[in-house]
């Protein structure tokens, strides 16, 4: 049954341990090290967290709400497959942030120590994120957005994410005050940093080659 399905989503069981491997990992981070701390990220992730500590949303599900109308607005330029595999790691964090949500944070508080925060967040969210990448995919709507923003306003995609985080930091001045989102920051260029690092290691997939597919450090 798991093989059928499998076919179906075009996703074999490496990749598909691979997703939620990353998921488990970043779901584990935002739990303990990023909402502890009040430390958020740009992106989706970073929206969520936002819609959680605004409006009480949970994470939970606004992740798949989020990703879903990111992945509808770039269906046409990410293709079938990188989608399918997309929604996947979408609904493996939503699962995962579940979870560990209910064990609650078993880490120390680093809520006094935000400099230590701030690294520590952006290795899980990094590492996770980048492990589900080699899989073909991505760990949240952060690249099908950042890819429609591209081909409207013609400007290269790391641009298109650099607007995307900067709009969802800024709304977190809401809940969080401009020293410690000093450390938001900090914690994004280092995600963002490691995420680069998987993705100029991984082998592209010929799927994604021929449908264009771009990543985060494009």
């Amino acid at each position: 049954m798991l093989s059928g399905i499998l076919r179906r989503l075009e996703i074999t069981k490496d990749d598909l341990l691979k997703i939620s491997l990353g998921c488990a990992i970043m779901a584990f981070g935002v739990i303990n090290i990023h909402e502890p701390s009040q430390i958020t990220e740009g992106g989706v992730l970073g929206l969520g967290l936002f819609l959680k500590k605004v409006f009480g949303l949970n994470l939970a599900y606004t992740s798949i709400l989020l990703d879903g109308l990111c992945y509808a607005l770039g269906f046409s330029i990410l293709g079938r497959p990188f989608l399918k595999r997309s929604a996947v790691a979408t609904l493996m964090f939503s699962i995962f942030y579940g979870i560990f949500n209910q064990v609650g944070p078993v880490l120390p508080d680093l809520s006094q120590l935000p400099l230590l925060a701030a690294i520590a967040g952006g290795i899980f969210i990094g590492c996770g994120c980048g492990i589900a990448i080699t899989a073909g995919g991505c760990a949240g709507g952060d690249d099908a957005l950042a890819m429609v923003i591209s081909k409207k306003t013609k400007w290269p995609i790391a641009r298109a994410y650099l607007l995307t985080d900067f709009v969802v930091l800024a709304l977190s001045l809401t809940y969080i005050s401009p020293g410690r989102l000093v450390f938001s920051f900090l914690t994004t260029l280092v995600s963002s940093y490691l995420i680069g690092q998987f993705e100029l290691k991984m082998q592209v997939p010929a799927w994604q080659v021929s449908q264009g597919g771009l990543g985060k450090s494009a």
